[in-house]
């Protein structure tokens, strides 16, 4: 069948076989180019259009792609003759993908807006592939006479131009769904690797092994009660660190507390070399009510404690505060010692294995989206070295 001499019309149960093949192709298929292709040779073709090119809409750039053709465009499979892009409203196709309603062109030669692609026709229908008031793209159509298409045309390509769009937010929102499933996944992964890291971190073999000598040297000379303190301490927080591995985050209350102990065991294992205060500037309710995400404080008391036991430096004193809000949990550090002018004297190789608390934020705001901020401050008069570290961390309370 042609449209060439005069209009010619499909009749009305070839039209509907052209929409039952269409509609029945797509339902295997999960690919954009697929769809737009199959539209394309088998869809099109059976309309008896000698030109026909399928755009699909670049929002992020404002472009019309060319995607799929099927006539001089396209001449040997799946390829098209030199692709080309037109921006949203520039030519007649453009104008479609920025108004989403469809046009007939009967004479292009007196219309300003046709673009020339490959060679030029006389008419032109354009129709765009929209549902629920989102346009994915326009399927273009080009005939060398003059008053080719009609409405008749219009009503097809517009039923075939839906059943289209629906299939390609089908798609889309399925890809969608998977690429969430996938970066859900992937932040499970690196949320235990984290864990992982943070936990390896402070219960490092060094950090360890020395609190048990410790223990052991009490034992050793009789102070049983001393010891048996510290074995207490020791064996909380080893279970602390253990039951919260499987979790986020961690009440404010048994944060401090174990931040208690971990300070504790440290003071021990470096001979009383700094001393440390906790303080809380808001209620005890509104403390016990905060949450926060899990291994933060201590991934950073880790890190400060051993980077400060480095130095030539003795008698570090840290304060320690916190405050609660709302939406915040504020927590500052403040480090003081006497200064020589000279910070750190020795690293050793364990330290490096030490997750660094700046690198466990970053990595907390990339997959969980936390928003922690930090600050430091450092001065050193050649008498006093002081270092602030400021913290705002969220305040996860529902």
């Amino acid at each position: 069948m042609s449209f060439n001499n005069k209009p010619n019309y499909l009749k009305n149960n070839q039209f509907e076989d052209i929409l039952i093949y269409f509609s029945k192709s797509l339902l295997g298929k999960d690919d954009e180019g697929e769809i737009l292709w199959d539209l394309a040779k088998n869809c099109i073709s059976k309309l008896d259009f000698v030109d026909c090119v399928i755009y699909l809409i670049d929002h992020g750039n404002d472009l019309l792609i060319q995607k799929a053709a099927y006539g001089p465009k396209n001449p040997k499979d799946q390829t098209l003759y030199k692709p080309v892009e037109i921006s949203i409203g520039e030519g007649i196709t453009g104008y479609v993908a920025k108004t989403g309603v469809a046009e007939i062109v009967n004479d292009t030669s007196i219309d300003p807006r046709y673009i020339k692609d490959d060679e030029m026709r006389l008419s032109e229908i354009c129709v765009p592939i929209t549902y629920e008031d989102t346009i994915y793209g326009v399927i273009d159509c080009e005939h060398p006479q003059v008053d080719f298409f009609n409405s008749h045309h219009l009503k097809m390509l517009s039923a075939i131009a839906s059943i289209c769009a629906i299939k390609i937010k089908s798609v889309r929102a399925t890809k969608a769904l998977l690429d969430e499933q996938d970066r859900l996944y992937k932040i499970k992964e690196e949320m235990l690797e984290l864990k992982l890291k943070a936990l390896n971190s402070q219960m490092n073999p060094h950090f360890v092994f020395n609190a048990l000598n410790a223990i052991q040297y009490f034992v050793a000379s009789e102070e049983k009660r001393v010891a048996m303190d510290y074995l207490s301490t020791f064996s909380k927080l080893i279970r602390f660190y253990l039951k919260h591995i499987e979790h986020d985050t961690v009440v404010l209350a048994d944060e401090i507390e174990m931040l208690h102990g971990y300070l504790k065991l440290q003071k021990l294992r470096y001979d009383g070399s700094f001393e440390y205060t906790i303080n809380t500037t808001s209620s005890p309710k509104s403390t016990i009510d905060a949450i926060i995400p899990s291994f933060v404080v201590q991934t950073l008391f880790e890190n400060i404690i051993e980077k400060a036991m480095s130095n030539i430096e003795k008698n570090h004193v840290f304060n320690i505060t916190f405050a609660v809000s709302e939406s915040n949990v504020d927590l500052q550090v403040r480090h003081q010692c006497p200064s020589s002018g000279l910070h750190i004297a020795n690293q050793p190789e364990y330290r490096e294995g030490i997750l660094k608390w700046q690198d466990h934020v970053r990595l907390l705001n990339a997959v969980k989206d936390y928003h922690i901020t930090n600050d430091v401050s450092i001065a050193d008069n050649n008498e006093l070295y002081e270092s602030i570290i400021s913290i705002k961390l969220p305040n996860l309370n529902p």
